[in-house]
């Protein structure tokens, strides 16, 4: 019996490129006059979808029309203008043929020997994030598909470097506003919940490096194996940016392995503004940055950079018989022996080509630009009556709340959001500071320019107003 064909002929793969390419292009033609999210009836057609696998097959355009009118648009709409919740992914097309090409060429890039030249062109993203960092030859690098699988390797290193087999007393220090996946991975890479130290920070909600030393000397008094100190380049909940010299200097004074997660804010370091505010973040022994928040790229792109590489690959390098074709020339980098992956993707592809194509200066412009567009969004609030912003902003966050007239703010503060994201003109997100309900802007889109921002900050007044109104 003969199997079922799955090959296509090239007259087919063309019809089905260029309808997927036209309704793409569509898509991203309509961006800006489509709602910002459509979760409304989100569950009921979440449950609706579900059926059974498919024995036949169904015509690729009317699967192609079921995706694009029933399946994407039910979703924040992340790649928006006016999209400022959470951290904004931008989603560069030339990244998306990028996948294309990587996946259509289907080239395995988890060993060197594999596909050289693809190996060479993912190490030159790393070398080239390193250089950004001010991190010296020695490092080396992994892509991961996001902040939080790249901290997960920090701290194995962290861990395989300073505490070897016995994980039982080391002790990991980080601020209360440190993004979550740091406490997750620190759990599966073996550190107990009771070994993890979460300090308070200071009205600017930075970390306080008095508080940090003394948790390390009292621990220390206490027979614990302080290993690991964290520090953020942009935290989640307001970008704060913490004294990162200071803290590298606590680090190096007791032994700690100094690692900063940069996810967010550390691409920030391209452009000048960003290079004075992210002072320090060269003193690390590590840094993860998200290239899918700061340069844009589609979601599944992080990173992690390891300032003397051969640490991180003596964390994570492991073989086997067969696997004994893998040889790497001296100066080219094997990722298996660098990251718990072996297949994955070519994933530096979608970071490669649009540095290529656009060049570093129009990604250090357009930083720029939204930490610009943020203080001047900050100073709007300051002059509105009833508006509090929490911290100045030290990135592209600001955390604020209005005081209304009369009655509960934090009521008020959660009825304010979701008024404004029903209007389906701008999405925001909120979070808890200091146990008070905040409202986030968070401006990295490439997409946002100060026409978004102003209309924005136009539609947060206009709700504040209509709750508040007398």
């Amino acid at each position: 019996m003969k199997a079922f064909n799955l090959e296509l002929s090239p007259e087919a793969m063309q019809r089905m490129g260029e309808a997927a390419l036209k309704a793409v292009v569509e898509h991203i033609k309509n961006l800006a006059q489509s709602p910002r999210s459509y979760l409304e009836n989100g569950p009921e057609i979440a449950k609706s979808l579900r059926e059974p696998a498919p024995e036949q097959g169904t015509d690729f355009n009317s699967l192609l029309d079921f995706l694009m009118n029933k399946v994407i648009p039910v979703s924040i709409n992340t790649p928006h203008p006016a999209y400022m919740g959470y951290i904004p992914g931008g989603g560069l097309y030339p990244s998306a043929i990028a996948e294309f090409i990587g996946a259509a060429t289907n080239r395995f890039t988890g060993a060197w020997f594999a596909a050289p030249a693809a190996a060479r062109l993912e190490a030159n993203v790393l070398e080239w994030f390193s250089q950004w960092m001010g991190y010296p030859q020695s490092s080396r690098g992994i892509l991961t598909s996001g902040g939080s699988l790249a901290n997960f390797s920090a701290v194995v290193t962290a861990r395989k470097h300073i505490l070897g087999d016995d994980l039982s007393r080391g002790t990991i220090y980080a601020s209360n506003q440190t993004h979550h996946c740091v406490m997750k991975v620190a759990g599966l890479a073996g550190i107990a919940e009771r070994n993890i130290c979460l300090l308070e920070v200071d009205k600017s909600f930075r970390a306080i490096p008095d508080e940090f030393e003394n948790a390390i000397r009292e621990d220390m008094k206490r027979g614990m194996r302080p290993f690991l100190l964290v520090g953020n380049a942009g935290t989640t909940n307001t970008g704060a940016v913490d004294p990162l010299l200071d803290l590298a200097a606590i680090a190096k004074r007791y032994g700690l392995w100094f690692h900063i997660d940069a996810a967010y804010g550390g691409f920030f370091n391209l452009c000048e503004q960003g290079k004075k505010k992210l002072k320090g973040i060269e003193s690390s022994d590590s840094v993860v940055l998200d290239p899918h928040k700061g340069l844009f790229i589609p979601y599944g792109t992080g990173s992690l950079l390891v300032k003397e590489g051969e640490l991180l690959r003596q964390a994570h390098l492991l073989t086997a018989d067969y696997l004994q074709d893998h040889a790497t020339p001296e100066g080219e980098v094997d990722a298996s022996q660098y990251s718990p992956e072996l297949t994955r993707s070519f994933r530096g592809l979608r970071v490669w080509l649009p540095l290529k194509l656009f060049g570093v200066r129009a990604f250090r412009e357009n930083l720029a630009e939204k930490l610009h567009l943020t203080q001047w969004m900050y100073e709007r609030f300051l002059e509105e009556q009833r508006f509090e912003c929490l911290s100045a902003p030290d990135l592209s966050v600001i955390a604020f709340r209005y005081h209304p007239r009369k009655g509960n703010v934090d009521a008020f503060n959660r009825k304010l959001l979701e008024k404004i994201v029903k209007s389906k003109k701008l999405f925001l997100s909120s979070t808890l500071l200091k146990d008070q309900f905040v409202i986030r802007v968070c401006i990295l889109s490439f997409r946002t320019h100060k026409a978004e921002v102003d209309e924005a900050f136009e539609i947060i007044k206009w709700a504040a107003r209509e709750l508040d109104s007398p």
